[in-house]
């Protein structure tokens, strides 16, 4: 009765209501960019473009398929993704699940566990992160932009409560069958926890694509730069000197439609990633976020 009441019906329809306007108004922002990048210099130039083309030309887009260094900074945020995502998951994963056992099978698990909320609360500030980073000889590598972040504490909470969750009898039965930790993770646990797994490297992907703030202290050449950092130093910087741009080129074209195309392109891959895998974000998260 309480589904088909007036009052459920009502509030339904307001709800959606509010969640189509809140979508659309977090699609109209790229929704511009896309518009800007498609017109002409003089209409992006006197703010003319809203959200339709004015002076259709696709000159953006071809200056920015030209620049070898925008290529290079997408290949460079692909690997960067990928091995990152990878580092993490495996070291959350690895984490957590040691961490899920109790104190009877896992001596001194709460002070481990007390240890990485620790760096939840307090961290070493950026100056300490970068001598570390420095003085282990990562400047300028791909490994900089990786390993200061290959363990997420929140991420990793969250699939330790998550295996928490899971009956201890598979555990036990697996147990009973001759099968140690590592058997029984990546053959039960991680099998059952693909939900999980996959919202989390969702946050981890996101995370690593635009991240751009670790790119501009720990590299030093603009040719080494992921997607992220080259995006800010056109957009932010304006400094187009530094990465490959042709100045005759972006006088003529206009220095907004170059700047919206090349953000445009660099937001692609997450948009077509993300529908494929944010059917699991309610059943992963809401399975990893209470302990009965």
């Amino acid at each position: 009765m309480l589904y088909t009441s007036k009052a459920y019906r009502t509030f339904t329809w307001f709800n959606y209501l509010f969640l189509l306007l809140l979508s659309v108004l977090c699609l109209l922002p790229l929704v511009h960019i896309f518009a800007v990048s498609l017109s002409s210099n003089a209409a992006a130039s006197a703010n003319l473009v809203t959200f339709w083309p004015v002076g259709f030309t696709f000159d953006a887009y071809v200056e920015t398929m030209s620049n070898p260094s925008f290529f290079n900074s997408i290949f460079v945020s692909i690997q960067r993704t990928a091995f990152g995502t990878a580092i993490s998951m495996f070291l959350t994963v690895m984490s957590a699940y040691a961490l899920s056992k109790e104190e009877v099978k896992f001596k001194g698990r709460t002070l481990y566990a007390w240890f990485f909320v620790f760096t939840i609360l307090f961290n070493g500030g950026l100056i300490p992160t970068f001598l570390v980073v420095q003085k282990a000889g990562l400047v300028d590598t791909l490994w900089a932009l990786m390993l200061p972040h290959a363990v997420n504490v929140w991420n990793m909470i969250l699939m330790l409560n998550f295996f928490r969750s899971l009956p201890k009898e598979l555990e036990e039965s697996a147990f009973i069958d001759g099968a140690n930790h590592f058997v029984t993770l990546f053959r039960i646990y991680l099998p059952i926890s693909m939900p999980s797994i996959a919202t989390l490297s969702l946050f981890a992907m996101v995370f690593h694509w635009n991240s751009w703030l670790d790119g501009l202290i720990y590299l030093n050449k603009a040719s080494d730069y992921p997607l992220a950092t080259f995006l800010q130093s056109i957009v932010v910087q304006e400094n187009f000197a530094e990465t490959g741009l042709d100045q005759d080129d972006v006088a003529n074209i206009s220095e907004r439609t170059i700047k919206s195309a090349q953000i445009f392109i660099g937001a692609l891959p997450i948009l077509m990633v993300y529908p494929f895998l944010q059917k699991y974000f309610v059943k992963g998260i809401v399975l990893g976020s209470v302990k009965e």
